[in-house]
């Protein structure tokens, strides 16, 4: 839609949002090379940090103004690394999921290692939105600048309970919206050791700029998000299994009966994977935050 458009459709735009929240399935605890498009916000040394930032409506030709998309990464007792898009993001059959399983119903043990393995190897969920970078302290040349921001559950969280408040006295906010939206604050901390989000906050509700001109700016530098839905961003299930078994020392499937046999082919990792920050990262994430789905999804693999 124009920037004319957007302005006058904007008082249904939360509704339709909420509408799209619901299509998601609550109970789910639902990455990439380098992209300049991508903006992060950077820590100290001590891992605080502090930036400013607008969420924007959908752009041009899209009705949503996020996408999630879930991804593997993790080291094998290869020394190799998976690190892929999952085919779940897509509806499908994604390999490391099916192996997951496979190791959680081997056991009834919640301490043991297959369920450890399966814990390391779980899905990241990530969201993907447009932003304009209100305040960036440690680089303050982003500021006035549209970027793509990838962040987790626990800032998205934030954006669903701004727009569904919990309190009578708590008007519904619509975070993407460039008139009537806030600015979003964003608090980070190192809390044992990964990146914490909890004191992130918006601001007060009001316009973005008060230029109209500048906001149709802002508005028409946007980039599109489905291309991170592209099939072609994922990797077909053979290839994916091909590389996990490679990864991973596997020769065979997995099931109840062989899995001590396997084990014996394949280790299993005797601790977590280390931390990775975005230094050492193979790819440059938030994925240090400890938002990424949590036991409840692993008691789902056991049920279906």
């Amino acid at each position: 839609m124009d920037f004319a458009t957007l302005k006058r459709s904007r008082s249904n735009d939360l509704s339709k949002l909420s509408e799209q929240l619901k299509k998601l399935n609550p109970n789910e605890k639902t990455g990439g090379s380098s992209d300049d498009r991508f903006w992060y916000p950077d820590v100290d040394k001590t891992g605080n940090g502090y930036a400013v930032v607008r969420f924007l409506p959908a752009s041009k030709n899209e009705d949503v103004p996020f996408v999630r998309v879930f991804t593997h990464g993790f080291k094998g007792p290869s020394g190799q690394w998976y690190i892929e898009n999952s085919l779940t993001t897509l509806g499908k059959d994604d390999p490391v999921s099916e192996y997951n399983t496979q190791l959680w119903n081997s056991t009834t043990d919640d301490k043991s290692p297959a369920r450890k393995q399966a814990r390391d190897q779980k899905r990241k969920l990530t969201y993907i939105s447009n932003v304009y970078v209100v305040k960036d302290p440690a680089k303050p040349e982003n500021e006035g600048k549209v970027f793509l921001f990838r962040y987790g559950k626990k800032i998205f969280d934030k954006l669903n309970e701004a727009m569904h408040p919990q309190f009578a006295d708590e008007k519904p906010l619509n975070p993407f919206d460039l008139w009537e939206g806030a600015n979003f604050k964003i608090k980070i901390r190192q809390v044992e050791g990964y990146r914490n989000y909890d004191k992130s906050e918006f601001d007060e509700r009001g316009p973005l700029l008060n230029d109209e001109s500048e906001l149709e700016r802002v508005y028409n530098q946007e980039y599109a998000l489905q291309e991170f839905l592209d099939p072609k961003n994922f990797k077909d299930y053979d290839v994916l299994k091909k590389k996990l078994n490679t990864v991973l020392g596997l020769n065979r499937t997995v099931n109840e009966d062989d899995i001590p046999a396997a084990r014996a082919e394949a280790p299993v990792l005797k601790t977590k994977p280390a931390k990775m920050d975005d230094d050492d990262a193979p790819w440059k994430s938030n994925a240090t935050e400890e938002d990424d789905e949590d036991l409840s999804y692993f008691k789902k693999l056991a049920n279906d």
